[in-house]
């Protein structure tokens, strides 16, 4: 976007329902790569950078108004733009943001939804400088329980997937893991990781680099973090390319608790889920999926235009056309909540 639309984001949130879909009322704000999180009450949170500066937007009736921003922190230096930027998760009683700086360390922040008040809790990574690409992601569970995952360098130099996580009470992040290097030294170098949690299994999900190929493939933990499996493939296509191309797609669970991806390979949309043959969805980037009991959304970006589907019932949901669009998708309250936004 030219001058006068940089920095600024449009929320418009949409409510996906069995009663229909219905657009709710737009708000300009200043800051980039807005990140959403909804807690075991219904209570929407939307994090987002602007400049060195991490902000939180609250809302407690489905999106339809939000709180004034406030200002969570200050990180010289934040990574910011091209997916980089605050992530958001919250459980019962508490919500984290992480951030990560361009000296490769990943900070977190704490609130207690009971007491208020954003606090600085300690770094993630436990090697100081290990995350310099500024990719990663976050989780909870229902027991104020959070997990990360993230590109660390700190064996060989190169970006592989590691993991962490802390109990929402905790000061201390526990002792960071390797969930995966790749036998070619390195993963997709600047595609961002993604991480879900149904119960207590656990998945990751990455672009690999593996034999001149950037294909999703994901890792499963069946003890919530105390081992991964080894890593799969999701669908069965390939995608030969010597180059990045900055998008990690979106990761989630079936109605029976399956794995399901949704990305971009090549130019093409595809989704796909454990023992079932992937499915082409049409052409663009950046996709974003939620799944709730048979519901499947899949949004993402085709040049100037957001395509929004409801794969359960190949229904395809109308947007307007906007430029330079990003979706992020959550469930809510047996509604589905869509962001898309203009950075």
């Amino acid at each position: 976007m030219k001058s006068g639309y940089e920095g600024v984001f449009l929320f418009i949130f949409f409510c996906i329902s069995a009663m229909g879909h219905s657009a709710l009322p737009e708000t300009i704000i200043q800051g980039q790569q807005p990140k959403l999180s909804i807690d075991s009450k219904g209570v929407i949170r939307v994090t987002y950078g602007n400049g060195e500066k991490i902000y939180c937007l609250t809302s407690t009736n489905n999106g339809i108004s939000f709180s004034s921003a406030v200002l969570v922190a200050e990180l010289p230096g934040m990574h910011l733009g091209n997916t980089r930027g605050p992530q958001i998760a919250s459980s019962r009683n508490f919500s984290f943001i992480s951030a990560m700086d361009k000296g490769g360390n990943i900070h977190s922040y704490r609130f207690n939804h009971s007491k208020g008040g954003w606090t600085r809790v300690a770094e993630i990574n436990d090697k100081k400088g290990s995350a310099p690409e500024g990719l990663m992601a976050i989780a909870a569970d229902k027991e104020d329980n959070f997990y990360a995952t993230w590109l660390d360098i700190r064996d060989g130099g190169s970006n592989n997937i590691y993991y962490s996580s802390i109990n929402g009470k905790s000061v201390k992040w526990d002792a960071n893991s390797l969930v995966y290097k790749s036998p070619d030294k390195h993963v997709c170098e600047c595609c961002k990781p993604n991480i879900v949690l149904n119960g207590n299994k656990l998945v990751i999900g990455f672009r690999n680099w593996l034999m001149g190929s950037r294909d999703i493939y994901y890792s499963v933990s069946y003890d919530k973090d105390k081992s991964f499996s080894e890593a799969a493939k999701s669908g069965t296509g390939t995608w030969q390319l010597n180059a990045c191309p900055m998008d990690g797609g979106s990761l989630a669970f079936n109605s029976e608790g399956k794995v399901s991806a949704a990305w971009r390979r090549n130019g093409d949309i595809y989704y796909w889920s454990e023992n079932q043959a992937e499915l082409k969805l049409g052409t663009g980037r950046d996709v974003s999926m939620a799944q709730k009991k048979n519901e499947i959304y899949i949004a993402w970006q085709d040049k100037k235009m957001l395509s929004a589907i409801n794969l359960s019932f190949k229904d395809q949901i109308p947007f307007i056309k906007r430029q330079n669009l990003l979706a992020v998708y959550h469930p809510v309250c047996g509604d589905e909540v869509i962001i898309y936004t203009i950075t």
